[in-house]
């Protein structure tokens, strides 16, 4: 083979030296004796290749070149154009190509890179070249021929199925046209090319389209992107490799951005695998200018819920048992998750490097506003922006805290985010660790929220490694000393105890350190600790151990303490111990005998524990009363899971002694003497006289008070019976009776009906004779029973018998009788501190200083009832603006407390007992009917017992309390600051013990009662407006009227806690018959609330109509004064707020409130009010005036800047709207000439300044462009603007003669913009050629009435003539028609050439 190759080599070296060699080829065929593996046969073309210098191989073997490419074409070029028949030969050294390239592995090898020939002693020049296809392209006078044959061919294989191994003929023919060095006829290449495409499988339109950017040349670009953003919008099959080639070709501006916008359009509904690859393509060179409307779309056009149901399915398998349909889900999921994967990892490529995609993607959230226009994939970008660039961590933390604030973001969103894209999410996980922390310092309950939630679902969905980072963050949050984090940590932890108990166990080491920082916890987060531990501790068997014993040491150190505090941090420790122990076990897992081991190697150290917490209690009564409450709860809360034994161990012992200490046998005479006669009062059960019983309350009482007199001197094993824990006994004696006997209450229900050993009670008249001793005694007195009925209500609230439902009726009946005669005997009573009704820390830190709080606030308002101008006086800027502080129902009862002195008790309502949520069902009670029954049981007479308006009231009042507590939105109720967040839970500690979806579960049961009392008190108010004409006349019951007023205000405070269900309609039936301000304030409030978001355009319309109705409305007192207080200004500032805001056009509104109620109020009597807003009087003008300044400043912004692309009708339209809001502008600041008050001169520096800035910003670009078209109309805008600033400039004048520093506070700013405003004309005017009308001239200092001000500074002329430059509209003649400005000095003002 060596000698024939170099034979060959020898040939081919003797044709070089022969130029004319080619010209005696024969034409025909011939044989030659040839190499093993070369072509036999040679015809004109093998004979041209061959002597050109390639050989050519028939099999598996490559083509072989033995000369340089260049020397080949060249030489082949040479022998065709020297060749006789030339240009004939072209065509049959075509044909012969053809013929050889029929055997596919001679045309795979011709399509395929020649091997350069190896030469022995030589060394090979060059180790790639190019397929003979390519080097015969390469000559121009065969390109053509050559062309059109390879796409002859190309149909060939259509239906080829190319295997692993196999050659892909296709893909070799179409890369034989990329990157040749000249194309003769590019343009119907690509058209041949193009055509083909349309006709090929997927697989050849695929190796087509990608190889177009190396086959077309620059100026066919364009042409070939339009046509291939077409195909982009007929298939999705296509749109990979269509996008892979318009993101390689170079295209201008505009076509680029119209090629984006197609592939925008497919992202809907393109393939899942092929998102990655679209959205990298419209990402791709984005520009700083569309970046923001790029991204907007693609937010729109983005949803991830495509990846979702996989992960249902998922879900779903792994309830089956089938392994193959489990792992072809795991399948989906993977894919699923992978290209998501691959979405977010393009998304983050863009945001670290193009530094507009950040800003743009931040801005497109920004300005979404609806709810349902924010998706998962925002909080997934915000966090990865977070985690990407550094640059943007703080503003794209500002705008989801933003964002979660205005319930844009909910947790569910989050929650979506988490389980379905958690592989993408765990990248994140640095940043979601440090936004959860930071979001937990926040003080919006919504933010603190969202970030606890952050930690949950973290936890949840990744690894060990986060697993433990979350647990530490946690534990870091609860040993800061911050009550929120502290709270919100603690109630994550106890989720996460409850969700994922087996996971939680392994990080039970870090949980443990927090027994090392309990100096800064209250008793409320000692009990959600100790259960969190005491769960993790018992709920595994050795490895659990160490745990008990380090809370056996903590619990043994605080009962043995000294401190009141850690006392009772004990007994709360220690109960929540034994809760945990006492749980029952479930069957079949070894339970009874770990139950045994249990019994033996812990009951004596808990027993131990137990006679060590009633050694300390049975000593203090308060720290005994925490015991009974606490056990209390703990069955409550274990209702049913709590094992029988070990229950009758630890707590008969408890309850037993109820009966001796507080239970005596009825008599009708009492032994011992006491300050008051002891009577026995409230007997439901007269008729029994055998077995009779009586609560011996009053002996006690005296008993105790007698004991605290003497210094509570007594016998150590002498055990101590106070009242204080009556109620706290009870409430275990019932809790346990029921949990021991099914529920059932049938061994105490004596205790409902049997009487209390008090006193006469009929106090009137005779308090003032009595000591301050004795009014003390019967205050405390009363405390103890109203505290004992209340716990019997909450006990027997949920019998069905109708007897029993008629004496707690009774019972609550009883209730309001002992309120009104504690409410007189504390009105009598100044100082007086009742006995606590809950025992931990919290409470009783708070007893003293919210009293001494109330008694200084009281003294303060007495003492300094002169300075009440100088008061509103600072108040100016904030007008009468709600009180942000207090709650509804706080103002409601300090309102209440300044007309009634019976309402004083809700400052007091600290000390009674808690009432139950399951009372409530006591409101769909109506008339109930109580048998007497004779001696021979049979009925004597039926007595009625109905739920009366006192009782609704206060039911009702309770239940508002509640709900405020619990279901206030974190948007309107902010988290509390200081020790005022201690005292927050006072009084709320069982109803804590719900979530606010389980405390709402239960209120909307009590809806259609609560319907029901709605309607009842809409007809009363009907009958009362129809059948007397209006309230105040003669012949009302004024304590019936006031108990139904408060019954449908505390109604309606119900329905706007709970959001409630009701449709909209049926609300909006009640305004005609809504008693007082303050309701009528709160049904607009409640039908704002359950619109929808956005609110429907007819109720808006409703809404504005209602509010207006509302201020039109004369609102009179039964007594006959007109309403007015506090509470009422606070409710009209919101309403007409309310009105403004959804009125249709609020420029129309404020002019008809400032043109038509202002003018009828001036012309009315001193204590008059305006006949068309009779709620607007001399007291609450600064409320009208105010809000409508400052809804005129906000509206205005909403009218968008002047753009020069503006039509000339859009410039008209704009200018009618500023020249309404200039003269509402004018006309409310001229009403400061009538109503010169201190605040009214406030809100008008502040809010002039605001509107003028406004003005400037919006409004004067918009004169820029239509002075020309609209001279007049900008003229007289300007003039009546003129007027307000040279207003405006009186009061800085006069807020300077009167040195008042919180007016003049405002001037130098005021001053500034009246400045900018004279430049800004004088720009406008230059800008239209018309700057020879502008002039300045001098304004004198005047007053508020126009007179002038002879004492002016000597400086201030300079100043003044800046200031007085802003009247640049005058007549053309340059003469003023303002009055006020006769005398002025000098020729001032602008005037305008007749021609601009």
């Amino acid at each position: 083979m060596v000698s024939k190759r170099k034979l060959s080599k020898a040939e081919t070296s003797g044709e070089n030296g022969k130029a004319d060699l080619p010209t005696g080829c024969s034409e025909t065929k011939k044989s030659r004796i040839s190499a093993p593996g070369e072509v036999e046969t040679e015809g004109i073309f093998e004979e041209l290749i061959r002597v050109s210098g390639i050989v050519l191989k028939a099999g598996e073997g490559q083509n072989e070149i033995a000369v340089d490419q260049t020397t080949f074409q060249k030489k082949l070029c040479l022998a065709l154009e020297k060749h006789p028949t030339y240009p004939g030969v072209v065509k049959q050294f075509i044909s012969g190509l053809e013929s050889h390239i029929k055997d596919r592995n001679q045309f795979k090898n011709c399509l395929l890179p020649c091997a350069p020939t190896q030469i022995e002693g030589s060394r090979t020049r060059h180790s790639y070249c190019d397929s003979l296809i390519k080097l015969l392209l390469g000559i121009k006078t065969l390109q053509p021929a050559v062309i059109t044959l390879l796409l002859e061919k190309i149909p060939e294989f259509f239906f080829d199925i190319v295997g692993t191994f196999g050659t892909d003929f296709p893909r070799l023919i179409i890369s034989q046209f990329k990157w040749l060095d000249k194309l003769l006829d590019s343009q119907d290449l690509v058209k041949k090319l193009m055509q083909l495409v349309s006709v090929s499988p997927v697989s050849i339109q695929h190796d087509i389209i990608t190889s177009l950017p190396e086959i077309l040349e620059d100026s066919q670009q364009s042409e070939v992107a339009r046509e291939l953003s077409c195909l982009l919008k007929q298939g999705r099959w296509l749109t990979v490799p269509v996008l892979d080639a318009l993101s390689h070709l170079d295209l201008d501006a505009g076509l680029m951005a119209e090629v984006r916008q197609s592939a925008m359009t497919i992202v809907p509904s393109v393939k899942l695998e092929d998102l990655p690859v679209v959205v990298k393509f419209i990402l791709h060179n984005v520009k700083a200018a569309d970046a923001v409307e790029v991204i907007s779309d693609l937010r729109k056009n983005l949803d991830l819920s495509s990846c979702d149901p996989p992960l249902k399915i998922l879900s779903f398998q792994k309830k089956v048992k089938s392994q193959v349909q489990a792992s072809s889900s795991m399948s989906q999921v993977t894919t699923s998750q992978n290209c998501v994967k691959l979405l977010f990892d393009v998304i983050k490529l863009t945001v670290r490097f193009q530094k507009e995609v950040s800003e743009a993607w931040i801005k497109a959230i920004e300005n979404s506003t609806s709810v349902s226009d924010h998706k998962v994939l925002d909080l997934m970008v915000l966090l990865l922006i977070h985690s990407t660039n550094t640059k943007y961590r703080k503003q794209a933390e500002r705008l989801l805290k933003s964002k979660i604030q205005l319930g844009c973001m909910p947790e569910q969103l989050m929650q979506n985010a988490f389980q379905n894209h958690s592989l993408v999410i765990r990248d994140f996980f640095p940043s979601i660790l440090a936004v959860a922390q930071t979001f937990l310092h926040s003080g919006h309950p919504a933010v603190v929220s969202f970030g606890s939630c952050m930690y949950k679902q973290a936890f949840a969905a990744f690894d060990s490694y986060c697993q433990q980072e979350v647990v530490t963050a946690l534990v870091t949050h609860v040993c800061s000393g911050n009550e929120t984090e502290l709270d919100v940590s603690l109630d994550v932890l106890t989720d996460l105890m409850v969700l994922h108990t087996s996971l939680l166990m392994r990080y039970t080491t870090f949980v443990k350190t927090i027994l090392d920082s309990t100096q800064k916890l209250h008793p409320c987060q000692i009990r959600k600790l100790f259960c969190i531990l005491s769960t993790l501790a018992f709920s595994q068997r050795q490895e659990g151990s160490y745990i008990q014993d380090d809370m056996h040491m903590v619990i043994r150190k605080w009962l043995s303490s000294t401190v009141p505090n850690h006392k009772q941090m004990g007994i709360i420790g220690a109960v929540t111990m034994i809760g945990s122990v006492a749980l029952k076990r479930n069957e079949g897992d070894g339970s009874s005998l770990e139950r045994q081991e249990l019994n033996s190697e812990r009951g004596e150290q808990l027993s131990n524990l137990l006679d060590l917490v009633g050694f300390c209690c049975e000593q203090t009564p308060e720290v005994l009363a925490l015991y009974y409450d606490e056990f209390a709860n703990l069955i409550e809360k274990q209702k049913g899971n709590l094992d029988l034994q070990l229950l009758d161990k630890f707590g008969k012992s408890l309850v037993e002694d109820f009966p001796s200490d507080f239970v005596v046998d009825l008599s009708p005479t009492v032994d011992g003497s006491f300050l008051f006669p002891v009577k026995s009062l409230y007997n439901l059960d007269e008729d029994e006289t055998q077995g009779a019983i009586a609560i011996n309350l009053l002996p006690l009482v005296s008993q105790s008070n007698v004991a605290r007199v003497t210094g509570g001197m007594h016998s150590q094993s002498e055990r101590v019976v106070s009242p204080l824990c009556l109620s706290p006994c009870f409430r275990l004696l019932r809790f346990y009776t029921a949990e021991q006997n099914s529920g059932s209450l049938e061994e105490i229900d004596a205790l409902l009906g049997c009487p209390l050993y008090l006193t006469n009670l009929e106090v009137e008249g005779k308090l003032d004779s009595l000591s301050k001793q004795e009014r003390e005694f019967l205050c405390s007195l009363l405390f103890y029973a109203l505290n004992w009925f209340r716990e019997v209500v909450n006990a027997f609230c949920q019998q069905q018998d109708a007897e029993m439902k008629g004496k707690v009726l009774t019972r609550l009946q009883n209730i309001t009788e002992l309120q009104n005669v504690l409410g007189k005997c504390l009105a009598t009573t100044p100082g007086y501190i009742p006995p606590p009704a809950t025992f931990d820390s919290e409470a009783l830190e708070a007893v003293g200083p919210v009293r001494k709080k109330t008694g200084k606030k009281k003294k303060t308002d007495g003492s300094k009832a002169s300075s009440a101008n100088r008061s509103e006086g600072d108040d100016s800027s904030e007008g009468n603006q709600p009180d942000t502080e207090l709650s509804e129902l706080e103002k409601i009862a300090t309102e209440r407390e300044a007309e009634n002195p019976l309402a004083k008790l809700q400052s007091y309502r600290l000390y009674f007992r808690e009432l139950d949520l399951e009372v409530f069902i006591m409101l769909h009670c109506r008339l109930l009917t109580k048998s007497v029954l004779d001696t021979e049981m049979h009925t004597e007479f039926c007595e009625v017992v109905q739920l009366g308006p006192a009782e609704l009231s206060f039911l009702l009042d309770d239940l508002c309390w509640k709900l405020e507590h619990v279901l206030t939105p974190g948007s309107t109720r902010r988290v509390p600051f200081l020790k005022e967040r201690s005292y927050k839970d006072i009084g709320f500690s069982h109803l804590c013990q719900r979530s606010p979806k389980e405390v709402a579960m239960c209120v909307v049961k009590l809806l259609k009662p609560l319907c029901n009392h709605m309607e009842n008190m809409h007809n009363y108010f009907q009958a009362v407006i129809q059948n007397q004409g209006a309230e105040d006349e003669p012949g009302v019951n004024i304590q019936e009227h006031m108990l139904m007023s408060s019954c449908y205000q505390q109604l309606l405070l119900t329905f706007h806690s709970l959001f409630a269900c009701e449709s909209f309609h049926y609300l909006l039936n009640f305004q005609q018959s809504v008693p007082n301000f303050h309701c009528a304030f709160i049904l607009t409030q409640l039908l704002i609330t359950i619109a929808e978001k956005p609110v429907a355009g007819w109720k808006k319309e409703k809404i504005a109509s209602l509010a207006k109705q509302f201020l039109c409305q004369s609102w009179v007192r039964p007594s006959g004064d007109r309403e007015k207080g506090n509470q009422f200004n606070s409710a009209l500032h919101t309403l007409l707020c309310v009105y403004l805001e959804h009125t249709d056009n609020i420029l129309k509104a404020i002019e008809e409130i400032s043109s038509v109620g202002v003018p009828e109020l001036i012309n009315s009597a001193k204590d008059g009010c305006s006949s068309t807003y009779p709620t607007l009087t001399r007291q609450t003008f600064l409320i009208f005036f105010r809000v409508m300044i400052a809804q005129l400043e906000s509206s205005v912004k909403s009218i968008p800047a002047g753009k020069p692309s503006d039509s000339s009708e859009i410039q008209l339209e704009k200018l009618l709207r500023w020249n309404i809001a200039v003269r509402n502008f004018h006309i409310l600041i001229n009403l400061v000439k009538v109503f010169d008050s201190r605040p009214v001169l406030g809100v008008c520096l502040k809010y002039g300044r605001l509107f003028v800035e406004a003005f400037l910003k919006l409004a004067m670009p918009l004169l820029d462009y239509s002075f020309k078209k609209h001279r007049d109309d900008v003229q007289s805008l300007l003039k009546t603007l003129q007027l307000s600033t040279r207003q405006l400039h009186h009061m800085c004048g006069h807020s300077k003669i009167h040195q008042d520093i919180g007016l003049t506070n405002h001037v130098p700013l005021l001053k500034k913009s009246l400045e900018q405003f004279v430049y800004r004309v004088k720009a406008m005017l230059a800008f239209n050629h018309c700057q020879e009308a502008f002039w300045m001239g001098v304004l004198k200092n005047r007053d508020l009435q126009g007179e002038e001000i002879l004492s002016q500074a000597s400086g201030g002329s300079c100043s003044d003539e800046e200031d007085s430059a802003e009247s640049p509209a005058e007549e053309p003649s340059g003469r003023s028609t303002d009055p006020s400005d006769e005398d002025r000095e000098g020729a001032q003002g602008a005037g305008f050439p007749t021609e601009p």
